[in-house]
């Protein structure tokens, strides 16, 4: 009998390692990634004539009636029933999550016996340009946040002319209520480098990097055993699986600036510059890592690749709406009741997302709105919930899908505060580099804080006209999506902006921009 539990640092976080500690006494404990179904952690399965069982969410306190329940197959009060046959599980269409949390992160021969190493196989068949062609054929799109298509990218990396080139993997998830990088990197970390390795023999790239926030001390650690047991069995190497191409790759840890989700500043930091953020062009597809040709992709733009490469570009085109092709991991989080990772073929509605899988608000009260795409993206109200999960979709009620993380708040979430805090978050996070980011986020916040107060009449289009310049004058998307959150909430919840007496301090931040 077999015997899982996750070592994810959601589980983690809900006491999964003294759970792992106390069944290790009685059952032989395989440590997998999360299902996603976080409100269930420590969910424990229990593998029986190939089913797995799930028991949920389990105290240490538990484990004791839980062994006993496991022998004699008797009925627990945390038994879930089977773990795939759960509404979430069922719901979902898993193509770049379909081995998280089912299998042994650091097993190379479970991972191939569920389907891996077959996109790469079929990559090396083909060759470079065909591999190119297939992830263009996709119309996949970075998952990070930006949505460029990821084949264009491709393309020119592949046709520049250079001595050396390099892939390098954005994994430095900064957005709050985003995590979808760091489960598949804890739960499925040669997922992530069969797509690097696919993305190099494309491109014709022989080194990588794994740029990963030093927040995420299990990634870290998970992605360089699962490097070290890739090359162990020939994945990485001189030679990738005998085919002569090759590619090699390491894990690079960035000292936490949220900046550096930026991909120019994340290069600075990968060459051990100051993460700032550079003028474009040049772009880094033509000149990046130390002004060579360089990929750089979100960790889920890459695990995606294996999955197109095995079933082919048109299958996957075949998914979602629109413009935005495939499966996207939504990450749902906040005042909500069941919050966690579900991926889904995008067109999905924000309402079916929020009030179906999601159960709605944790406390129980009305939705008054979400922020989708992180701290930095817009606040859409509940009355817009009909909106389709996907980008121009989005886009086109001034949203932004980003990371697709999404944050709920019931009808008590005061919006200027809110506003205030996306000001606030520009502030901290600006590199310095450009003045609408720099010097904007910090009169946005004295302007809300005086707004707040009740005694600047002229308050609303002195925030209004500094939004417009920050959008439109910043460098990069830090300065440039700060509007967002603020417009949104002043736009759909003026109320909330109106009668104002309570003053907030705004002193700290004057003299930063001193």
């Amino acid at each position: 009998m077999r015997v899982w539990v996750p070592l994810d640092a959601a589980a983690k976080a809900l006491g999964a390692d003294a759970v792992a500690e106390a069944l290790a006494r009685d059952f032989t404990v395989t440590r997998n990634g999360t299902r996603g179904m976080v409100w269930l952690e420590p969910l424990v399965e229990v593998e029986r004539d190939g089913v797995r069982y799930g028991y949920g969410p389990v105290e240490p306190g538990d484990v004791a009636g839980l062994v006993e329940a496991i022998r004699s197959r008797a009925d627990h009060p945390l038994a879930l029933g089977p773990v795939e046959e759960l509404p979430w599980m069922k719901g979902q269409m898993r193509l770049t999550f379909a081995r998280v949390g089912v299998i042994d992160p650091f097993s190379v021969e479970e991972y191939e016996a569920h389907g891996g190493l077959a996109g790469l196989r079929r990559a090396i068949e083909m060759g470079p340009e065909k591999i190119v062609e297939e992830v263009t054929e996709s119309g996949l799109r970075g998952r990070g946040g930006a949505g460029f298509p990821t084949g264009i990218k491709w393309k020119t990396v592949a046709g520049a002319k250079a001595v050396r080139k390099y892939i390098v993997c954005n994994a430095d998830e900064g957005d709050s209520g985003s995590f979808a990088d760091r489960m598949l990197m804890e739960g499925d970390p040669l997922t992530l480098i069969e797509g690097m390795a696919i993305a190099g023999i494309g491109v014709g790239a022989v080194q990588g990097y794994v740029y990963i926030r030093s927040e995420y001390p299990d990634s870290i650690r998970n992605m360089e055993i699962a490097i070290e047991r890739a090359r162990r069995a020939g994945i990485l190497g001189d030679s990738v699986l005998g085919s002569g191409h090759a590619y090699d790759m390491e894990v690079r840890t960035g000292a936490g600036a949220y900046v550096c989700g930026e991909e120019t500043s994340l290069l600075n930091s990968l060459e051990g510059k100051r993460g700032v953020v550079r003028a474009k062009p040049p772009i880094p597809a033509l000149e990046g890592f130390l002004g060579r040709p360089t990929v750089v992709n979100n960790v889920i733009s890459l695990a995606s690749v294996p999955w197109i490469l095995t079933h082919g570009g048109a299958e996957y085109a075949k998914l979602g709406i629109g413009r935005s092709k495939g499966t996207i991991p939504i990450q749902i989080a906040g005042n909500v009741k069941y919050g966690g990772l579900y991926e889904a073929a995008f067109g999905m509605s924000l309402r079916e997302i929020i009030e179906d899988i999601g159960g709605g608000t944790a406390s129980g009260r009305p939705v008054k709105a979400a922020q989708v795409g992180g701290p930095l993206g817009a606040y859409v109200p509940h009355w817009n919930f009909d909106v389709p999960f996907g980008y121009e979709e989005l886009g086109n009620k001034d949203a932004l899908l980003g990371h697709a993380g999404i944050t709920v708040f019931d009808d008590t979430a005061d919006m200027l505060k809110l506003a205030r805090f996306a000001m606030e978050f520009c502030a901290v996070e600006s590199c310095g580099k450009c003045t609408p980011c720099r010097i904007g986020s910090i009169r946005g916040v004295e302007t809300i804080d005086r707004i707040a107060a009740g005694d600047d009449a002229d308050g609303i289009p002195i925030l209004k006209d500094l939004c417009n310049t920050m959008k439109w004058g910043s460098l990069c998307a830090l300065g440039g999506f700060a509007p967002f959150p603020v417009m949104s909430a002043l736009t759909h919840f003026p109320d909330d902006f109106s009668g104002r007496g309570d003053q907030r301090p705004g002193t700290k931040y004057r003299e930063a921009a001193e």
